[in-house]
């Protein structure tokens, strides 16, 4: 049987290094959303004709794009924040958590990975159709597995 999309959400924390996390998911007005893993490859053929190949590291990223603006949201407050600060290093660091929503559920939480990442403001502005502020999610590749409740919009980790 296949999965269906919405059944893979994607939660931001908007809280941004702020000690209680505030969970945002991902994908109201997108149409994908699907992380690049970008891997570091080297290919190397000896005398022989034969390939070795090396997968050594991912360089991960996932583009969020559009991404329409809405007051009293805590996302776009801080991207707007963003905006206005002209932050940058460790002021764009957050975490994003990848549930699956298809695995056994334990009293409402779902496995679930939490993976350190930074945020990069692509542009603002946009067209006709409302306030835009399209971005990129950069993985770091620090990672921690638990699991997560859709419902309270908590991470757990595991122990």
């Amino acid at each position: 049987m296949k999965i269906e999309r919405k059944y893979l959400a994607h939660y931001l924390n908007a809280a941004f290094g702020e000690e209680t996390a505030e969970y945002c998911r991902l994908g109201a007005d997108l149409e994908e959303y699907a992380p690049e893993m970008s891997a570091n490859v080297e290919k190397k053929t000896n005398i022989l004709g034969e390939t070795s190949v090396v997968i050594d590291s991912y360089q991960k990223q996932g583009e969020v794009a559009p991404y329409y603006a809405e007051d009293g949201d805590p996302l776009f407050e801080k991207l707007q924040a963003i905006l206005d600060g002209d932050l940058v290093l460790d002021d764009l660091k957050t975490d994003i958590v990848e549930v699956k929503l298809w695995g056994q559920a334990s009293s409402g939480a779902f496995p679930a990975v939490k993976e350190d990442c930074y945020i990069e403001i692509v542009s603002y502005g946009g067209d006709t159709t409302g306030y835009q502020i399209p971005f990129n999610v950069h993985y770091t590749g620090v990672k921690t597995k638990g699991t997560f409740d859709p419902t309270t919009r908590t991470f757990t980790p595991e122990q």
